[in-house]
């Protein structure tokens, strides 16, 4: 690939999705994108990028950004999020919304459902501190072909058994030939909504808890920026961000600020 379509690659990705990819990356180009090309005939990337760049293709530019995007995920990935969201976040929202008894939880990038799955099922083991409460989970993301799995809810030997306690596959998942399904309770309780970070979202509404994690690695600091500034409008004036490990808001915004003591987890800024 010559360093004219390399470039133009890098800039579509870059506005389309928020993906940054450098050309220590383009192996990273080849591998998820010379598929796409040889479905279309293509034996190289070149004949791809000529089609991109005629930009009448809608279904083209989908497909692209949808190859290029991370979407791995998997049960209560790195645990400790879920244990800080379960014995401080939710303790502290119960009581804080004792009286309107309404949640709404945000996972913003859910890939194929683990993330927002594993919120529900923490709802559902402290459903009996949450009597007639109403709970909302979204999550979203810009890839159609990972939301329809994440609906369905339908997972691999290998996908259950990455991070996902034997206690909770027992009671909320049933064995369906070589796969496992969700129980439909816990389908029902999170809804999945297809969504671009890099457009407005704040339409979204407002909400107690984001989860945005493992996501802004991806994005330049300009980026970074926007996006946690949007959402800072769309979250409670008491809710919590959460972030992925290898992310923060210091040096990015002025809106967050870390929780002491709970790491990858920020609230608004005084």
């Amino acid at each position: 690939m010559n360093s004219a379509d390399f470039q133009f690659l890098a800039d579509f990705l870059k506005k389309g999705s928020g993906l940054v990819v450098s050309e220590d990356k383009m192996y990273l180009l080849e591998s998820r994108l010379l598929p796409i090309a040889r479905e279309r005939g293509h034996n190289t990337l070149d004949g791809l990028v000529a089609e991109l760049r005629k930009g009448t293709d809608s279904s083209l530019k989908v497909a692209v950004i949808e190859a290029m995007t991370t979407n791995e995920s998997f049960f209560f990935r790195d645990t400790k999020p879920f244990q800080i969201f379960e014995n401080e976040t939710l303790p502290a929202l119960i009581e804080a919304r004792a009286a309107r008894k309404r949640l709404r939880i945000w996972c913003a990038a859910a890939s194929t459902g683990q993330e927002p799955y594993s919120l529900a099922m923490i709802l559902k083991e402290n459903a009996a501190k949450m009597p007639g409460w109403r709970t909302e989970i979204l999550g979203t993301d810009l890839s159609s072909e990972v939301l329809e799995k994440a609906k369905a809810g339908m997972y691999s030997q290998f996908e259950v058994q990455r991070g996902l306690p034997i206690s909770l596959l027992v009671k909320y998942f049933r064995q369906v030939n070589e796969m496992w399904q969700i129980d439909a309770a816990i389908r029902a309780s999170v809804r999945f909504q297809k969504l671009n970070l890099m457009d407005n979202f704040t339409h979204l509404g407002k909400f107690d808890v984001i989860f945005c994690r493992n996501v802004l690695i991806y994005f330049d600091q300009q980026t970074k920026a926007e996006v946690l500034e949007r959402m800072s409008t769309m979250l409670e004036p008491d809710g919590v961000l959460f972030l992925g490990g290898a992310e923060t808001v210091l040096g990015i915004t002025d809106k967050f600020k870390p929780v002491t003591g709970q790491r990858g987890v920020y609230q608004h800024a005084a």
